[in-house]
């Protein structure tokens, strides 16, 4: 006796024995779709800073020269008194462009009030130790943050053309920001000499999370924490170089 389909026996409309599989299916094809199109809507944000800073990125030994060159703060060592290996890395890269002629004057910019310590002032000192003419220094305590920083450089410093130096894995943010909020800058990858692939895949992860962020301070164009009047620092600092 032959053996009956039981698909093929079943009434019209009952849900055969392969159904729920093809539902399944179906539910992680959804799913896996759901998570992709996350996943592309989260990235968009850092999509945008590496395409927008694409082509403005060099390494040191072939930055273009300009008149100004900004240092973004970070964190100050404990003593409070010398910069943190990532902080000492911006200044040697920044201390070696002026040595090299690619740029007259460093504005730093950082918190003045900060956690680790006042980073403009540790800044300051530790150019000078590197043999950067405290002249050609300018310091503004109130780059909170990078939007901060490339938003007063425009409006309090009068700065429209500038290097921007910064470790590599923060650098594309950096540009971006900057050159959204009307200043023309190229940016300069930092030494990091002392630094170890943990710390700096940390760091990676971390400005990929605050990609958001700065994508919705461009968009909205908030104003910088703290306003100031217009500082004629820089301008004077390149009329004595």
């Amino acid at each position: 006796m032959d053996t009956e389909d039981p698909a093929a026996a079943a009434p019209a409309g009952t849900v055969t024995n392969r159904s729920p599989r093809r539902l399944r299916r179906r539910r992680l094809t959804r799913l896996a779709a759901t998570g992709v199109s996350a996943l592309l809507l989260v990235s968009a944000p850092w999509a945008w800073t590496k395409v927008a800073a694409h082509g403005h990125l060099h390494p040191e030994a072939t930055a273009p020269a300009v008149d100004v060159v900004i240092v973004l703060g970070t964190g100050v060592a404990p003593d409070r008194q010398q910069p943190g290996e990532r902080l000492a890395g911006r200044l040697q890269t920044a201390a070696a462009l002026v040595r090299a002629g690619r740029a007259r004057v460093v504005l730093v910019s950082g918190d003045g009030n900060g956690t680790s310590g006042d980073e403009p002032t540790v800044m300051t000192s530790y150019l000078a130790g590197l043999g950067v003419d405290p002249q050609r220094v300018v310091a503004d305590p109130f780059g909170l943050d990078t939007y901060d920083t490339c938003a007063r450089a425009r409006q309090v410093y009068g700065v429209t053309r500038a290097l921007i130096v910064t470790q590599s894995y923060h650098l594309s943010r950096a540009v971006t920001l900057c050159r959204h909020l009307g200043v023309d800058v190229d940016g300069v990858a930092a030494r990091c000499a002392g630094c170890p692939p943990t710390l700096l895949a940390g760091k990676a992860v971390r400005d990929y999370l605050a990609s958001p962020k700065a994508a919705w301070d461009a968009a909205r164009r908030r104003p910088p924490a703290v306003r100031s009047p217009e500082n004629t620092g820089v301008r004077d600092a390149l009329r004595g170089t």
